[in-house]
């Protein structure tokens, strides 16, 4: 058996004691009973009996299928399974092509990271999810960030890129509801410059996924600009309550992907579980209208109620089901979340580094399920939070 020589058990060590003293040190958590305000789940299907009826069932009509992929897509991974769905998943989300990923990280990971050449400029907005900053790092291409959702200070970096470029490609890469913050990307005046400039714009809809778009498609075909948009990532493990992912879009995307994108090239595929599980959680999307009914129920109960008793409080800008309330300092959002908790809501706080410092907030999901007692009582504990700390 191996053994860390102990002059690197000390300095892991040591980074770790630095970590927890500036108390950012991260610990998994068993979300346990609590009332879940935290969770991607927006419309309760990772929770839904008829979901994981309908996946059982269709896992035992395919008898015939293996437990497991057993190599990459490439290999032994490809099944006429996957690429059944592939079709479903285009024609659902209005498009020529998909792909599917292990996951949204892996989509955007692969996406970024391969699309994007030497001589190439990669434009991104400064607060999209990490998975785009690591696929972005990896890139070749020359990479800038735009200040959050400003449209001037983007197409002044699209006037420099078109400058400056010989034969190179510009891309422009987004989130359509941003999960940090819960508001959305201005899509339409996006799609706009881009078509003036060249760009290709690269769309992450993991949060808008199952929630936008007249059966969940997203925001992109809620908007109608579905042709506008050269790649979109959708990710089946928040709304849709399953797991993995798919990038749609034109089918030489499709075919650019399969030979380079090293995410989806050198990775054990998706198992048939895992496909049969997002084909019937799509069918359950389309079928199941009252899930996002209540969903948008409970968003302007909420948004009602922090109008009429938190008007007083500070919130990012969201329309969507992403709510965060700022709480300045580590050490105080914390302290705001662990007093929902010891009454039996599962509230988490956001910390610097993940946001910058001062922007430390709660990230409060609304739920389908949520029940507007449950909502009552968090926001009466927000209330009573707020005016101790505002207090001292």
């Amino acid at each position: 058996m191996l053994t860390l020589t102990s002059s690197i058990v000390q300095i892991l060590a040591s980074r770790l004691t630095t970590y927890q003293q500036s108390g950012l040190l991260r610990q998994l958590k068993i979300a346990g009973s609590l009332v879940d305000f935290c969770s991607n789940d927006y419309l309760g299907f990772a929770r839904s009996f008829a979901l994981k009826k309908a996946i059982q069932q269709a896992y035992t009509n395919h008898s015939s299928a293996l437990t497991g992929a057993t190599g990459s897509r490439l290999l032994a991974g490809q099944t006429a399974l996957a690429d059944e769905l592939e079709h479903n998943l285009a024609t659902f989300y209005r498009t020529e092509s998909a792909l599917i990923f292990n996951s949204g990280y892996d989509a955007n990971l692969g996406l970024l990271a391969c699309l994007p050449k030497v001589g190439d400029t990669l434009l991104t907005d400064e607060l999209i999810h990490a998975s785009m900053i690591d696929g972005a790092r990896l890139s070749y291409a020359t990479r800038h960030r735009f200040r959050h959702n400003d449209l001037v200070d983007l197409e002044e970096k699209l006037k420099q890129a078109t400058q400056n470029r010989q034969d190179g490609q510009i891309f422009v890469g987004v989130e359509s509801v941003y999960s940090m913050d819960g508001d959305m990307a201005p899509l339409e005046k996006l799609v706009d410059l881009c078509d003036e400039y060249g760009a290709g714009l690269l769309v992450d809809e993991a949060h808008a996924t199952g929630v936008y778009g007249p059966n969940g498609e997203g925001l992109v075909v809620a908007l109608g600009l579905q042709e506008r948009v050269l790649a979109r990532v959708h990710t089946f493990g928040k709304a849709l309550g399953v797991h993995g992912a798919a990038i749609v879009g034109p089918t030489i995307l499709r075919d650019y992907l399969i030979n380079f994108a090293r995410s989806f090239v050198y990775t054990t595929a998706l198992p048939p579980h895992s496909l049969l599980a997002i084909h019937c959680a799509h069918e359950q999307l389309q079928t199941d209208s009252q899930a996002r009914a209540h969903l948008y129920e409970r968003l302007d109960y909420f948004r009602q109620q922090v109008s009429e008793r938190l008007s007083g409080s500070s919130w990012t800008d969201s329309p969507s089901p992403i709510q965060c309330l700022l709480v300045p300092g580590n050490d105080q959002a914390r302290k705001v979340a662990s007093e929902a908790q010891q009454v039996g809501l599962d509230v988490r706080a956001i910390l610097s580094p993940t946001v910058p410092v001062g922007q430390e907030r709660l990230r409060l999901c609304l739920h389908a399920f949520n029940t507007t007692d449950e909502i009552d009582l968090l926001i009466t504990i927000l209330q009573s939070a707020l005016s101790l700390k505002n207090s001292n």
